[in-house]
């Protein structure tokens, strides 16, 4: 599993906090330095049948500062990934991929719920 967090965020600190006390194990990326790239924002999009909208971090200072509520009505899918992918701090997280689905956000049911799928 890869788990992509921004260390400085609380919710990201209680999802990592979640897998290591359910001894899940999981590769470990930074937002922020690792950002996501273009094509794989394309790609999990596609491999996970998710919407663009589930990537962005809407209570971001950034997404604001940008407006993207607005913006983004009269972005392509394409214009909108290359936002995306040019700062991390836009996109939603934490983020669990695993070989089955992708997570943006952490609601602890919801993890519980794909993960013990996982084991299966």
């Amino acid at each position: 599993m890869l788990f992509i967090e921004y260390p400085k965020c609380s919710t990201c600190k209680k999802a990592k906090e979640y897998l290591e006390k359910n001894n899940i194990e999981f590769k470990d990326r930074n937002i922020i330095t690792e950002t996501p790239t273009k094509e794989e924002l394309k790609d999990w999009l596609k491999r996970y049948n998710i919407l663009i909208d589930k990537l962005y971090n809407t209570s971001g200072m950034k997404y604001r500062e940008l407006n993207l509520k607005e913006k983004r009505k009269t972005l392509s899918l394409e214009e909108q990934l290359t936002i995306l992918s040019s700062d991390g701090m836009l996109i939603k997280r934490p983020i669990l991929i695993t070989p089955k689905t992708m997570l943006t956000g952490f609601k602890e049911k919801e993890w519980e719920k794909v993960i013990k799928e996982e084991r299966k």
